[in-house]
């Protein structure tokens, strides 16, 4: 009967094998989520940590370049808006004058104004005074209107250069947003090229800077001529060679994103000083001094030339012959002596 029926009795061995199994695949799945391994990135050679690093630089130059352009407008907008402020404050003086002139008027004629001009002229013990005096009160009169129209006028000046200075603040919080947010990429990009170089043992990170090294140290035959009173000889004016000189006597000089000198440069900070210190104002950016000068091809290249790289002109050098330029690279190198074949060549500018 079903009663007496042995209940069956499900093997345990299975059950065992399936849950070992399991848990081995799990503790496989969370070995291998916990220490990486699922998805450790491939071992990079030197070179292409190299190419990785070049390639964060760039990007990071180019937001350099943004944020210059963003810190020269915020500087210009609250350059107005000071101005703006203080011809606000200039005008609010002359109002305060003028309307206390107008209170004292006003207070006068309150004091003299008790009896009506008719009953003044019929008590005065000198009519002939009476009215020269009339007729002096109501020139006085004409006066006083003209002094409130102009207060008046000072009034909507002052309106008008509130409103100004509101929207160049606007600007300014604008532009100092922009900054902020230009700052954070940069240093973020420039993490993230330390990162990879420290994957590097000493040896590995020389060798993938061997390159730039060769191009700042090398004493061959070109460099020997463009040396900096043969550079500055060949320049096409006396300010493109104060410009080269200049560069030269900054040959060594640390890369600093933002920086204009005298101690340390960005790419375009080095142009910028270079001829500020040869008496010629440029822009800040490498956008803006590609377009400050007349544009030359490369076969027309002079010492003082600007020349710039990339397809989005985010970086510039001085040119001093010879197919060489004086640049401030990135942070991985200083200001130095370098062939324009090193990056993408976009153009050239003749700026004296």
């Amino acid at each position: 009967m079903a009663a007496h029926r042995k209940p069956r009795q499900r093997s345990m061995g299975g059950g065992k094998a399936r849950t070992a199994a399991t848990i081995a695949l799990a503790g496989a799945a969370t070995a291998t989520g916990f220490d990486g391994t699922g998805h450790a990135e491939p071992q990079l050679t030197p070179g292409q940590v190299k190419a990785k690093v070049d390639k964060l630089y760039q990007e990071a130059e180019v937001a350099t370049e943004k944020y210059n352009g963003a810190k020269e407008k915020a500087e210009a907008a609250g350059q107005r808006l000071r101005n703006l402020q203080d011809q606000a404050a200039r005008k609010e003086e002359r109002l305060n004058s003028a309307r206390d002139a107008l209170g004292s008027v006003a207070a006068a004629q309150y004091r003299a104004g008790g009896l009506d001009p008719a009953v003044q002229l019929a008590l005065s013990d000198d009519p002939d005074r009476y009215l020269e005096n009339a007729e002096f009160v109501e020139r006085a009169g004409s006066r006083q209107n003209a002094a409130v129209a102009r207060v008046r006028k000072q009034l909507r000046e002052i309106e008008q250069l509130r409103g100004a200075a509101h929207i160049e603040l606007t600007s300014l919080t604008s532009r100092r947003a922009e900054l902020k947010q230009h700052k954070k990429t940069i240093t973020g990009k420039l993490g993230s090229a330390r990162r990879l170089l420290s994957r590097l043992d000493p040896q590995e990170r020389s060798l993938s800077g061997a390159s730039q090294d060769r191009a700042s140290r090398s004493t061959d035959a070109r460099d020997t001529l463009a040396a900096p009173g043969s550079a500055a000889s060949h320049a096409p004016g006396s300010r493109a060679a104060a410009a080269v000189s200049y560069a030269y006597q900054k040959l060594g000089s640390p890369y600093v994103w933002g920086a204009t000198g005298p101690n340390a440069f960005d790419c375009s900070g080095l142009v910028q000083a270079a001829y500020r210190a040869a008496g010629v104002s440029l822009p800040r950016t490498t956008y803006s001094q590609i377009a400050a000068g007349r544009r030359v091809s490369r076969s027309e290249l002079l010492p003082g030339d600007l020349v710039f790289f990339y397809a989005g002109i985010s970086h510039v050098g001085i040119y001093v012959g010879n197919g060489r330029m004086i640049h401030a690279p990135n942070p991985s190198a200083p200001v130095r002596v370098a062939p324009l074949d090193e990056m993408p060549y976009a153009g050239a500018t003749r700026v004296v």
